[in-house]
């Protein structure tokens, strides 16, 4: 699975080092991200309101 940010790549790095990510996977999400232009932040999606229906 690819990175969808440079953020979410960057923690990937960071939580490797820490060793709560084993180096394998971030080689995997390395190799299919390559290439790739990443955004730096990934905007969080907007909530769908409720129609309320009137009584």
């Amino acid at each position: 699975m690819p990175y969808k940010s440079e953020r979410q790549r960057r923690f990937f790095h960071a939580a490797e080092k820490r060793g709560e990510i084993s180096h394998a996977t971030v080689e995997e999400w390395d190799r299919e991200s390559k290439g790739k232009h990443l955004p730096e932040k990934v905007k969080n999606k907007t909530k769908k309101k409720k129609k309320r229906s009137r009584k």
